[in-house]
């Protein structure tokens, strides 16, 4: 007998969360899904590492998930496991939580190992914030992403979103209905493009240096598959989200296709 698909075996709470998504989003942006993963790489395990601008990037990510028929495992903060009916979901989904600045966050490490190793997919963000760059590009990230690679040898492939941020600003939940009435009368396009995998093959040194190298080339990663989806605001955004904090210590050189650093 033929197996389930990846999709099809995912939690029923997790389907109906994915077509859930699809149903959020529609009336609050025109979502674009460019780019695909292979056959190969959603039998699993893959790592599946995007950038993060918008407290609306996990629902958009998620309906964009729905559309290629993909069900991966989302690593997400503590604090959704906590709430009242959004945790119960998330548990029933069979998501990963990551409780940040708390004593039981390395935990998060081994049980996204063990998914892994099982065959799951697993979303992340790198960044493990919403990134506070001026410019909007991605932040330097956190070594988790690396060390999960090294951990189980699955493929890191990058993925881009853009212009959430357009529909959520960074201070929501504050003025919400305000951001959503907003995003209804103008339903701004929002983009999520999965990109190609990662070259992790050619690390040198120690361990915790290979970590370093690695996250540097999956940043560099995400910066490429995102470059496309806003190639008309390389360095200033169109939309500017005036709620946003910007934070310069984390910003990353990033080069641009003739190869100039910027930042």
């Amino acid at each position: 007998m033929e197996s389930r698909s990846p999709y099809a075996a995912a939690p029923f709470m997790w389907r109906f969360m994915l077509v859930l998504a699809r149903i959020i989003v529609f009336p609050l942006c025109r979502l674009r899904v460019t780019g695909d993963i292979s056959p190969e790489l959603r039998r699993g395990p893959l790592i599946l590492a995007s950038n993060h601008v918008s407290p609306f990037d996990p629902i958009v990510m998620t309906a964009a998930c729905h559309k290629i028929r993909i069900a991966p495992r989302i690593m997400a903060t503590g604090g959704l496991f906590d709430a009242p009916i959004a945790g119960a979901a998330m548990r029933k989904a069979g998501h990963i939580r990551v409780d940040r600045r708390s004593a039981t966050v390395a935990d998060a490490l081994p049980a996204a190992a063990r998914a892994l190793k099982d065959g799951a997919l697993v979303l992340v963000y790198p960044e493990g914030r919403i990134g506070l760059d001026p410019w909007m590009w991605p932040e330097r990230g956190k070594t988790g992403v690396a060390r999960m690679a090294a951990l189980t040898g699955a493929p890191v492939l990058p993925v881009a979103q853009w212009n959430t941020h357009a529909v959520l600003p960074y201070t929501t939940p504050k003025h919400l209905l305000r951001s959503l009435l907003r995003a209804v009368r103008h339903r701004p396009v929002v983009h999520v493009r999965f990109g190609t995998p990662v070259d992790l093959t050619h690390l040198t040194g120690t361990p915790g240096a290979q970590a370093m190298q690695a996250t540097r080339l999956i940043m560099a990663g995400i910066d490429a598959t995102l470059a496309p989806l806003r190639t008309s605001e390389m360095e200033t955004p169109h939309y500017v989200d005036t709620t946003r904090a910007e934070d310069l210590s984390r910003v990353r050189p990033r080069r641009h296709a003739d190869n100039h650093v910027t930042h």
